[in-house]
């Protein structure tokens, strides 16, 4: 039994439900259902989300720019795949941002995470430099549907170079989609955009939540 009322009954602001406990079953429920849960105080329970309009990269739109494809080109980085998960997220959550005080990643966040990795839901695409984890993103995997979360850099491109990893390798196993929930600068220079919740949720069901695709294709270019 699905303990969440449907992602198209969100009020104004994308609120679909607020409280529940933050485990592996709950997040399973969430994003197989177009939901993502996301903080909004450490004073208030949890809140999940499905807002309209949804941030969405079409993974045929994809774009990498001259000096992006250089770079990867360069192989400076090395990357893997879910080497180190539980560092990936905690790095996301420290590092500092623009126009942003804080962290929506709490520790609560980031136990819900490390328990849904270790049950197979849950990846990480990190950058490497010189054995340094310089770079990375995670997000949550249901079978051809994958939601990105959050990612840091602590070098210039190591960040894009995972996300270019991601969206390669999604697109390589016949992904359509990657959901970004937002549309971020770095999202968007990637051809992200908005569509509306009913188009996504439309997206969503024709995902194969169960189908077996593996992440661990480590080169860009294969």
């Amino acid at each position: 039994m699905n303990i969440f009322p449907p992602a198209n009954s969100a009020d104004e602001d994308g609120i679909v439900a607020i409280g529940g406990q933050l485990n592996s079953t709950t997040l399973y429920q969430a994003y197989a259902g177009g939901i993502f849960p996301w903080p909004v105080s450490p004073e208030l329970p949890m809140a999940w989300f499905s807002p309209d309009p949804r941030g969405v990269l079409f993974l045929d739109k994809l774009h990498l720019s001259k000096s992006l494809l250089k770079e990867i080109r360069r192989e400076k980085f090395k990357i893997k795949v879910n080497h180190n998960f539980e560092e990936v997220i905690k790095k996301c959550a420290s590092i500092k941002r623009k126009k942003q005080n804080g962290t929506w990643i709490t520790p609560e966040i980031i136990q819900g995470y490390i328990d849904f990795h270790l049950k197979g839901f849950a990846y990480s695409i990190e950058t490497y430099l010189n054995d340094d984890l310089v770079g990375g993103i995670y997000g949550v995997q249901l079978g051809e549907f994958f939601s990105g979360e959050s990612m840091f850099s602590e070098h210039p491109n190591a960040s894009k170079i995972a996300l270019a990893n991601l969206c390669l390798n999604l697109k390589s196993k016949g992904v359509q989609f990657l959901d970004t929930q937002m549309v971020t600068e770095v999202v968007h220079a990637f051809g992200g955009e908005e569509i509306t919740r009913e188009s996504f949720l439309n997206l969503l069901s024709k995902c194969d939540l169960n189908k077996k695709i593996s992440l661990n294709k480590t080169s860009l270019f294969d």
